[in-house]
């Protein structure tokens, strides 16, 4: 992909690290990420995806923006109250960055790259297991009061476990609901963010690979963590597709 005197200028700061370079930018611009979820963590990544210049960005949402989303999700202003989410994200993406273009709802799940910020445990199922079978790397993050948790999934890889692994087979366990527990709308910020961040590197890789790891946020403590998750040798998803070692 050509990149234009524009976009060098608008992605200087890409473009100036080794990591990433014109190559790297040229391929984020080539990129589609599909995203579930514009809510608190979706709403940061979204803005932080299409500033890196994403080309294409899949939005998956079939809420309203309400009045109580605003504390966090910051894509969203008092004027888009009653807009359906994925429309509302759409503009705003639009306004920071017109090299984005942004597919407010889709029927097929295709894309480089699926960052999961959704609420619901057993969407959170389908989307990894579609992930697993489709081979498309799965950046999942989610946020409940002042803790969060970002994981990078590759489950169809011999060494790497899915998110299945992780949290087993019982979508009906109960998870954290902030309209009952309460959040702190920075942490959606900080969480989000980073799981832009991982979106990018599974475009453009470098640093060290997170796949199989999950980062937990204790941000009452100001303590941040990492664990290596083992493969889970009975996970039905990512057994049946897993590629040799």
């Amino acid at each position: 992909m050509q990149i234009t005197d524009a976009q060098l200028e608008r992605y200087a700061r890409h473009i100036v690290l080794r990591e990433i370079g014109g190559a790297g930018q040229a391929r984020l611009l080539g990129a589609h990420v599909a995203i579930i979820g514009a809510g608190g963590i979706g709403c940061p990544a979204i803005a932080y995806l299409a500033a890196a210049g994403v080309g294409t960005l899949r939005v998956i949402d079939p809420d309203i923006v309400s009045l109580s989303n605003l504390q966090r999700q910051i894509l969203f202003g008092a004027a888009d109250i009653g807009t359906p989410k994925a429309e509302a994200a759409r503009a705003a993406a639009h306004r920071i960055n017109p090299d984005c273009h942004v597919i407010p709802i889709n029927e097929r799940l295709t894309a480089d790259v699926i960052l999961d910020g959704c609420d619901n445990f057993e969407t959170r199922l389908a989307v990894s297991d579609a992930a697993t079978a489709l081979r498309i790397p799965l950046v999942t993050a989610a946020v409940g009061q002042f803790e969060g948790q970002l994981g990078v999934w590759r489950g169809w890889e011999a060494s790497q476990p899915c998110y299945r692994c992780l949290v087993g087979n019982d979508p009906g366990q109960e998870g954290q609901n902030c309209a009952e527990d309460g959040i702190v709308g920075a942490l959606t910020g900080i969480i989000g963010s980073m799981a832009a961040l991982e979106a990018i590197r599974a475009v453009v890789p470098f640093g060290e690979d997170a796949a199989g790891q999950l980062m937990i946020a204790d941000l009452l403590s100001r303590r941040f963590r990492t664990l290596t998750m083992p493969k889970e040798p009975a996970c039905s998803a990512c057994a049946a597709v897993a590629l040799p070692a």
